[in-house]
């Protein structure tokens, strides 16, 4: 996917580049930037050498020598006082600055470490929420996978307020399978298919003769007609939507050209999420997909509460999926 949050040794990521949240001297210090250098060998010390530094905000790339990367881009990132010393401005530039050195070099894989969030001091929600926000406008407008690379899950949070929101909506909404139907069945001292066979009656009852010949009209439409379809009513334009679903252009391509594809869930909720799609209409299409969300199912439940609360910023899902060991939505 174009953007991903994974857990590993950015010094051991095999892409185009990797991002060293370094000093100003760029002669190696602790943290990343020391693992990165050990990693990397006195080659690139040598190379640092001839760079004559680099500004805080701004940012310098070099070969990437031992390291399983081509390149490596060194940004400085500020550190943290309060706040108010222009540090976000810093942080985003940062981001923005090697990004366009990795466009330049024509790298299509970059793996950037959540900067400034270590022993410079930016708070871990606040500065991943800059990676995200200037990320995801840069993938708008250009084609390339971008990984934020998480060493462990100390080194990541999301806000207080949003994790305790998403865990009590979870446990609001968690239950066993098939919990519901034992509880009623149990109260009213009758066979649990009875309930069962009671409960699909009473839907099918729900159908008027307009609504049942609606549903077989769309009986045959495939997924892959049925997100077209929708891509149409929204007046979207293909780029728009595989790019807001935090998709690869190349699987996209792969769906509209095969009428008969069949995504995973991820890819299909992030679909879902692009087109901005009810919760009713999010079931729709999952069910395209053969699949349906489920309150057994803690990333069911998080996808229902972003939805629920009209919020369709994949990436911040995404953020929230992570914090709760949850597949992320994309390809």
């Amino acid at each position: 996917m174009p953007l991903e949050i994974v857990r590993n040794d950015i010094t051991k990521m095999t892409v185009d580049a990797i991002v060293n949240a370094a000093n100003e001297s760029l002669l190696g210090g602790g943290g990343v930037d020391g693992a990165i250098h050990h990693a990397a060998g006195a080659g690139l010390l040598a190379e640092c050498k001839t760079l004559g530094g680099c500004k805080t905000g701004k940012a310098k790339i070099t070969g990437g020598y031992n390291l399983p990367a081509k390149y490596v881009i060194h940004t400085v990132g500020p550190v943290y006082e309060d706040g108010k010393h222009g540090e976000k401005d810093l942080l985003e530039s940062c981001y923005r600055e090697s990004l366009a050195l990795a466009k330049k070099r024509n790298c299509e894989t970059v793996a950037f470490p959540l900067i400034s969030s270590g022993v410079y001091g930016y708070p871990k929600d606040q500065a991943l929420k800059v990676a995200i926000d200037v990320i995801s406008t840069f993938l708008l407008e250009n084609d390339m996978t971008v990984y934020i690379v998480i060493f462990d899950k100390a080194a990541y949070k999301i806000s207080e307020k949003l994790f305790s929101d998403i865990a009590e909506y979870i446990d609001d909404n968690y239950v066993d399978e098939h919990t519901d139907y034992r509880r009623e069945s149990t109260r009213m001292n009758v066979p649990m298919q009875a309930i069962m066979a009671d409960e699909i009656c009473e839907c099918k009852a729900l159908f008027t003769e307009d609504d049942l010949d609606s549903k077989l009209k769309q009986i045959d439409e495939s997924f892959s007609q049925m997100l077209l379809r929708k891509i149409d009513e929204k007046g979207m334009t293909d780029a728009e939507c595989y790019k807001k679903a935090n998709i690869d252009r190349k699987l996209f391509s792969k769906i509209r050209s095969d009428v008969h594809y069949k995504p995973s869930k991820p890819t299909a909720i992030a679909f879902a999420i692009s087109l901005e799609l009810s919760l009713d209409e999010t079931e729709d299409m999952l069910k395209k997909a053969g699949f349906a969300l489920s309150h057994s199912n803690k990333f069911d439940i998080i996808i229902e509460y972003f939805i629920s609360k009209g919020n369709y910023n994949i990436f911040e899902i995404n953020e929230a999926l992570f914090a709760f060991d949850q597949s992320l939505l994309g390809a």
